[in-house]
């Protein structure tokens, strides 16, 4: 068994902490402080403001009281921690350039020295959960504070509860790779669509495609992956010292629906809260709608509907707001954030949630030997108060009956390879861009195939005896499940040989590698592979949501959809092959999707568990729409499939082709819809989706 085999199978089953590049080797101070619960201590942070929600820094110990599952305790350490005060030396912005009176670029920053990071904020944009109609003004929002608001010895991320590779996922302190990453923050088809609400439609002529059952379906699967997203982050942020804050943007998470309270919903929230909690991150609600109108719009058609009926739609429409924030309440409210509505200025209110952890307090007091009982899992609720009546105070609301255990700093390259692996943070030596599609073959069974398309620049090439260039790469993958354990994993070693033509070539384009990683299990999964190149030892990581349908109960289903140039091989979904894609155009191929206009592309899916009637014939609908920036700009009619010749029902072969030649440039989504007119009303619908971009 191979160190990276090793690695696939065991490691992540538990969070490591993360530390970035900048913390290599180089211990972390002891102030600020991390917070931390165990048998000896319990530290609690804290925030208090005035009537008017201005912060109050001039308290004593005597001004406060902690209880535990209502006992008073008594606080044996207390400090205030001004963060804003401590912040580092402003760095040199641009100089002016002499005689034109143009701005040279500003010098390259250097990465903060653990003893100059004073905040430490993690963006979280759930672009699973957030409409067209938002994401524009987020991304306004982050350009304008990471330009405007950003502090000297602010420890800064970007990341998307989708998917994430590069700068998205990497803390840093220099504004050029923040600016690159909120420039990919972008919509993407999730559990929203172009708008918060779906305008209001006319009844459906009947024959039409009813997706509600889907839809609802497909909504409960991002937002397991939202709050597993979260949670990895979460944990990643453990080891990093002091309060950390995680800005979050929303506009769907619910923790009930029109059926009643979710109690899955609720316990992935208690989950989050206390792995908050033990982190010491503070989270943040932001709801980008503002102001949200749940009347009447130019945009509803009311159309074969009456009075009454249009009164409960819009009826539902106030229900649904109230649910869609109910967790960014309970996580803030249960971490002592804030959350934050009905306010039309996201830059005020990212403002606002940034500024709120300018400083705090730090209590702690010494907890009972009974908070901590071998075998048993208890909540303790905690209580901060302030005797002053005229204050407000916020802070975490209790925490479960296990101490902290702490995590060593890794030192062998398996360990440092098992970091990048179950970390939420990418490793960025090697740029890697990753793409996820769900297959299922006779000899394999369900499994996921990881496309991997990264930077050959940043590999280490050595010239042999005939001029070949070599190299070495180790790939891993693991799938985690919505509550961050390690569920499956995978590993090869690629050594690869190429001539130099071939060599200049992959320099320019990349180089692409397909790896099969096992899925046992349906469900919502967040998959994680590293790249490691064995002379340099340099990393890539990246991650991407993936949702695996659940085939044995015979429900209808379709693979990932493989989109590739018509030129370009484009492997068939049923296809098991592994290993590398040489001598191909990177960008065509299904790991890359970028096309020339006027180009043909062609692509394919797999058809699973559909019926058949007693001549063993199938009656199959596909229907094809294509998106842009959240907005539909076609639809094909719903056709009939023609499936003569494919002996097998349960995965059966479908596939298309596109003309780019009217699509001017920018970023696409295809989405694939199949109606099985045999399969009962619930199971009848699949759909799937891939992005691409169209250039000139």
């Amino acid at each position: 068994m191979t160190v990276f085999r090793r690695i696939a199978i065991t490691a992540a089953s538990l969070f490591l902490s993360i530390l970035t590049a900048q913390f290599v080797a180089q211990q972390i101070p002891p102030s600020p402080p991390v917070i931390r619960i165990n048998v000896n201590l319990v530290q609690v942070d804290a925030v208090v403001t005035d009537s008017k929600g201005k912060p109050v820094t001039d308290l004593k110990i005597d001004d406060f009281e902690i209880l535990q599952d209502g006992k008073p305790q008594v606080i044996t350490n207390f400090s205030f921690v001004d963060v804003k005060s401590a912040a580092a030396a402003p760095a040199r912005g641009a100089i002016p350039q002499r005689g034109r009176g143009l701005p040279t670029p500003a010098a390259p920053q250097r990465g903060l020295r653990p003893q100059q990071i004073r905040r430490t904020i993690a963006i979280v944009v759930d672009d699973l959960g957030i409409s067209f109609d938002s994401m524009s003004r987020i991304q306004s929002s982050l350009k304008k504070w990471v330009e405007n608001e950003m502090q000297p010895g602010d420890l800064v991320a970007v990341i998307r509860t989708s998917a994430g590779m590069g700068s998205l996922q990497q803390f840093t302190s220099d504004k050029r790779v923040l600016r690159g990453a909120v420039d990919l923050v972008r919509y993407h088809v999730g559990r929203v669509g172009s708008a918060s609400f779906a305008p209001l439609t006319a009844v459906p002529e009947p024959g039409s495609i009813d997706t509600t059952a889907f839809d609802r379906e497909l909504s409960r699967s991002y937002s397991i992956g939202s709050t597993g997203a979260i949670q990895y982050v979460v944990q990643g942020l453990r080891d990093l010292p002091g309060r950390k804050s995680l800005i979050l943007f929303s506009e769907s998470m619910a923790l009930a629906s029109g059926g009643g309270r979710d109690q899955e919903a609720e316990e992935r929230m208690r989950r989050l809260s206390d792995a908050a909690n033990r982190s010491s991150v503070v989270i943040y609600g932001i709801d980008p709608r503002g102001v949200v109108n749940t009347s009447l719009s130019v945009e509803d058609n009311v159309g074969g509907r009456s009075p009454q009926q249009i009164a409960r739609a819009l009826g539902d429409r106030s229900t649904q707001l109230e649910f869609s924030r109910e967790g960014m309440k309970s996580l803030a409210e249960k971490t002592g954030g804030l959350f934050v509505s009905n306010n039309n200025d996201i830059s005020d209110t990212l403002r606002q949630a940034v500024d709120d952890g300018n400083g705090y307090y730090l209590l702690a007091y010494q907890p009972a030997e009974t908070t901590f009982v071998r075998g048993e899992v208890k909540f303790h609720s905690i209580t901060v108060r302030v005797k002053r009546a005229d204050l407000r105070v916020r802070s975490r609301t209790g925490f479960y009956g296990t101490p902290d255990r702490g995590t060593p700093p890794p030192r062998t390259p398996v360990q440092q390879i098992t970091r990048a692996l179950s970390s939420p943070f990418a490793a960025g030596d090697v740029r890697v861009q990753l793409t996820t599609l769900f297959s299922q073959s006779d000899k394999e069974g369900p499994y996921i195939n990881a496309l991997f398309h990264f930077d050959a620049n940043d590999l280490t090439f050595n010239q042999d005896a005939e001029g070949f260039r070599t190299a070495t790469v180790d790939i891993a993958a693991v799938t985690f499940d919505s509550e961050g354990q390690q569920i499956e994993g995978a590993s090869k070693t690629w050594k690869f040989r190429l001539p130099p033509k071939t060599h200049e070539e992959v320099l320019r384009t990349g180089l692409v590698y397909s790896l099969h990683v096992p899925v046992k299990k349906p469900g919502a999964y967040q998959m994680r592979v590293a790249i490691r190149d064995s002379v340099s030892e340099q990393l890539g990581s990246a991650t991407q949501f993936i949702e695996v349908p659940d085939i044995k109960k015979g429900r209808l289903a379709l693979s990932g959809i493989v989109l590739a140039g018509e030129r370009t091989k484009a492997a068939d979904p049923e296809d098991p092959a592994e290993g590398p894609l040489l001598g191909e155009e990177a960008n065509g191929t299904p790991a890359v999707r970028i096309f020339k206009q006027g180009m043909s592309v062609v692509y394919a899916y797999q058809i699973l568990n559909a019926r058949v009637d007693r001549n063993k014939k199938t009656q199959l609908e596909v229907q094809t729409r294509l998106f842009r920036d959240g907005e539909e700009i076609f639809a094909g009619a719903p056709s009939p499939m023609d499936t003569s010749g494919q002996p097998n029902p349960q995965r059966l072969l479908g596939s298309g082709r596109m003309q780019l030649t009217q699509l001017s440039p920018g970023d696409y989504v295809l989405q694939v819809i199949v109606n099985d007119k045999l399969a009962s009303e619930k199971n009848r619908i699949a759909a799937q989706s891939m992005d691409f971009e169209v250039r000139q």
